[in-house]
């Protein structure tokens, strides 16, 4: 059950690292980060048409990531209250002896 945990929080963090890749390279208003690639404004990164199509994809990653922010979420608290046990009061101590 670990490993699933593991590798999950694994492939939210290529998410994650993917959702912030795809935001950059899209065309900004400025400039922005697609400039560093040697476009100007007028040329996009990928070709003419590629705005609507990153738009689309960051959609569907950004749906991902916050499905993905859900399910670790719950995970997480639910493997916190595994690991967690009760301490024995004095009158439950007593009653057992």
């Amino acid at each position: 059950m670990m490993f699933l945990y593991f590798l999950f929080l694994f492939l939210f963090l290529v998410t994650a690292f993917l959702l912030c890749f795809v935001i950059l390279i899209q065309e900004a208003k400025s400039l922005g980060l697609g400039a560093s690639f040697g476009g100007d404004h007028s040329d996009s990164l990928f070709g003419t048409s590629t705005a609507e199509v990153l738009k689309k994809f960051t959609a569907y990653v950004a749906g991902v990531f916050l499905f993905a922010c859900c399910i670790l979420s719950l995970w997480s608290g639910a493997l916190g209250r595994e690991r967690v046990q009760p301490k024995e009061t004095e009158t439950e101590h007593a009653a057992s002896i």
